[in-house]
């Protein structure tokens, strides 16, 4: 997938989250968001969900640009699988009902095939024990495991992590990376905005890295781990990986 942005910007009253964003990537199939808090990476991720809405600037997917009005953001969230770190799930509703429900208020499945796609679902990601439990009966691993069944679910073009694992223990982060990375293997275009830097180094193809709501680098994984031509970079590095 190929994804262009050309001078996002994006301030929250007097606090500006992204500055004059631009990026022209041929081919996305692992994107990796780097960067400090607060350089804009949820923002960003935010807004090519169509959650927000850039103050200035342009965006294209595959050469189609992104209108930001309400009529063209509800086809467009259609086709975005989103996974935020805080897992939003309904807390009212089952795990079975968490997934199936989308599929028939918004992609227009019939009751019954909702149903019995979302737990093939649970039963691929180790969760059909669970599929009559609300999210208060789960763990953080597994809340966060039907939070990506709902989002795989919808066969969406672009699938969006957003800091998956950090509200996840050790052993629970693990079990998540493992999915995100099966997915990866299956050659679902995804962007992860994540702190778990190994783990970004691992299954990367492409990196960004923000700091202060500016692109200073970006480009093939490998080169930018190893080769940073930035200060800013190369200190970010020095201390996500000091342990």
């Amino acid at each position: 997938m190929r994804l262009e942005m050309n001078a996002i910007v994006k301030s929250y009253g007097d606090h500006r989250a992204l500055d004059g964003v631009t990026l022209a990537l041929p081919d996305i199939r692992t994107l990796a968001v780097l960067g400090p808090s607060g350089s804009g990476k949820s923002t960003l991720l935010r807004i090519l969900a169509g959650l927000e809405t850039p103050d200035a600037g342009e965006i294209a997917l595959d050469g189609d640009p992104v209108r930001f009005d309400e009529e063209y953001l509800l086809r467009h969230r259609r086709g975005i699988g989103t996974v935020f770190q805080s897992f939003n799930l309904f807390p009212h509703l089952t795990a079975l009902d968490n997934i199936s429900l989308p599929l028939e208020k918004v992609h227009g499945y019939e009751a019954s095939e909702a149903a019995t796609y979302a737990l093939q679902l649970l039963a691929r990601f180790q969760l059909a024990g669970h599929a009559l439990k609300t999210p208060a009966q789960l763990s953080g691993g597994q809340k966060q495991r039907v939070a990506i069944a709902r989002a795989v679910a919808i066969k969406p073009r672009l699938l969006l992590f957003d800091e998956p694992t950090s509200a996840l223990d050790p052993e629970m982060t693990v079990e998540v990376l493992d999915l995100i990375a099966e997915l990866r293997q299956e050659g679902r275009p995804l962007v992860l905005v994540t702190h778990e830097i190994g783990f970004a180094r691992k299954v990367a193809d492409l990196v960004v890295f923000l700091h202060e709501g500016r692109v200073l680098e970006w480009g093939e994984a490998s080169h930018l781990f190893e080769r940073p031509s930035t200060p800013e970079l190369r200190g970010f590095l020095d201390k996500v990986l000091r342990y």
